[in-house]
């Protein structure tokens, strides 16, 4: 199984995703992570599995496929309700770490957009008046600035050998609309470094020297409230991602 159990208990599952495989996919011969937590649930005899039913498994959010970091989920009905109720009103908090191409104008922000999907299967930012058009807001703070040396010859804005800035920054995601992080720091010229979808020329350059495959995004950090007690529960992992031994310095 690649999902890593973090914590379980009779009401709720908290997990690690790596980044590669989906929190939930209808392809069939996919793996994803509700997939493999209905299978261990059912393998350990701890889900709801009563005389042979699939164990239940709450879905409460999700990370893109190529995104890793920390999901809860609910073990049961109540659980999950309650757990979802906590993400619409603010009171789950989910912060993400992101090595991104450039260095952000200002060292930490608020950043208000209104993003709708296009029919390419990508998001997109649009004025506040398209009627398809959903809020999409997040904090950041910039942890931390680097120079890379680009040593190979390309094309790139003539590049050859000049120092390129990426930096690692905090963000606090305040509303959890489709690829918003993604999006949301491309569209300001900060791309994420290994991400295929909206990344730049230059980060793409970047990722591809340092073989980094998977976008530099992990959703490192979870807060909320335990369902049936109310006891705060915080969890913390530490980033799997290559780009991000850029920065040990700063996350040490």
């Amino acid at each position: 199984m690649k999902t890593k159990i973090l914590y379980e208990d009779q009401d709720i599952l908290v997990i690690y995703k790596p980044a590669g495989i989906a929190t939930q996919t209808a392809k069939i011969g996919q793996a994803d992570v509700v997939s493999e937590l209905r299978g261990y649930l059912a393998k350990s005899r701890r889900g709801n599995d009563k005389g042979g039913a699939i164990p239940f498994v709450g879905l409460v959010h999700r990370l893109d496929q190529p995104v890793e970091g920390v999901l809860v989920f609910g073990k049961h009905k109540k659980a999950t309700a309650q757990l979802n109720g906590q993400l619409a009103d603010g009171r789950m908090k989910k912060f993400y770490l992101a090595a991104v191409c450039g260095k952000p104008s200002q060292e930490s922000a608020k950043l208000v957009d209104y993003v709708v999907k296009d029919k390419d299967g990508l998001a997109k930012i649009v004025k506040e008046g398209h009627p398809e058009a959903k809020k999409a807001v997040l904090e950041y703070t910039v942890k931390g600035t680097c120079a890379l040396q680009v040593g190979a010859r390309h094309d790139v804005e003539n590049l050859w050998n000049r120092d390129i800035e990426v930096s690692l920054v905090e963000i606090l995601l305040k509303t959890g609309r489709f690829h918003q992080i993604r999006v949301q720091m491309s569209s300001r010229g900060n791309s994420l470094l290994g991400d295929s979808k909206y990344g730049s020329e230059i980060s793409a350059l970047i990722s591809n020297s340092l073989n980094i495959r998977n976008a530099a995004l992990c959703a490192y950090h979870l807060e909320f409230e335990h369902p049936m007690t109310g006891k705060k529960l915080e969890y913390t992992v530490s980033p799997e991602n290559k780009a991000f031994t850029i920065f040990q310095n700063y996350l040490a």
